[in-house]
């Protein structure tokens, strides 16, 4: 976290622990046929409820808000977690630790509505969801996501440093672009391939890393990615929620490369 976050996380983080809990749950606003979804893990149950209370003071109200939780964790979760359950956020046990679980669970519980990933560190702006629902519809089969990278290769094919995954001046490859899951994603209905949801490979070749495997699953169906063209404020991160985070490793050790490789020699996708 950057020193100058922290005066906003603080202020943000007690306005939406001061918001009762009857005034989150707005049935007037307007509906979006959408499950917005999340994982977390143990370092994070106890300030998860403000990423929830953050999704539930959205502008437009989705079908569902899922938090897939670890069973071995459903018996840590803070009462002030649980207060939040309601007829639109709920609260649902998985099997496995990775973070893939974020979306491969909902696809699964809801295979006719559309899915918005998250992540479990960050206070989401109250138009955050609207924004990714606007430019939706204006490109229904797209992921649409606020953060991306461009996926880069040497001259020989290999995949570049994780580092050196900016973009060019100009775009050669649209299909290049790879959403970055912590601003947000929306998946639209057969956006990826079935195999999306095999554990087994998915912890083979991309065990740290599902913004890789679900570009992966995406560049097997032809699925672009795009970012809104009006994107809502910067997600907020919480303080102390991110000492313990995989884009460390990813990022810092290069996994990010070693996993992307990996997915390219499986599906030799650098010939897509």
């Amino acid at each position: 976290m950057k020193v100058k976050e922290i005066p906003i996380s603080l202020f943000t983080s007690s306005y939406l622990a001061l918001q009762p809990t009857a005034s989150l749950v707005n049935k007037d606003k307007k509906y979006v046929d959408v499950v917005v979804s999340l994982t977390t893990i143990p370092s994070r149950v106890h300030s998860i409820h403000l990423v929830i209370r953050s999704l539930l003071k959205q502008t437009v109200r989705p079908t569902k808000i899922v938090l897939w939780v670890h069973k071995d964790l459903e018996k840590q979760l803070p009462k002030r977690l649980h207060k939040l359950r309601s007829d639109l956020f709920e609260i649902r046990p998985t099997e496995g630790h990775s973070s893939h679980r974020k979306l491969v669970h909902s696809l699964t519980a809801y295979p006719n509505t559309p899915i918005v990933t998250c992540d479990d560190d960050l206070l989401y702006p109250k138009d955050w969801l609207e924004k990714l629902w606007t430019c939706a519809e204006m490109h229904p089969n797209k992921i649409i996501a606020n953060q991306t990278r461009y996926i880069r290769y040497q001259d020989n094919g290999d995949v570049k440093p994780y580092k050196e995954w900016i973009y060019p001046k100009k775009i050669k490859d649209p299909m290049a672009i790879i959403a970055i899951g912590a601003g947000g994603v929306w998946y639209p209905l057969g956006a990826l391939d079935n195999a999306v949801t095999d554990q087994a490979l998915y912890m083979k070749l991309a065990p740290k890393a599902d913004d890789l495997w679900f570009k992966a699953m995406a560049i097997l169906k032809n699925t672009a990615t795009i970012s809104p063209t009006q994107k809502s404020r910067t997600p907020i991160p919480i303080i102390g929620s991110q000492k313990v985070a995989l884009k460390k490793t990813n990022i810092g050790a290069d996994k990010n490369r070693v996993q992307w490789q990996a997915l390219v020699d499986h599906y030799d996708l650098k010939t897509l």
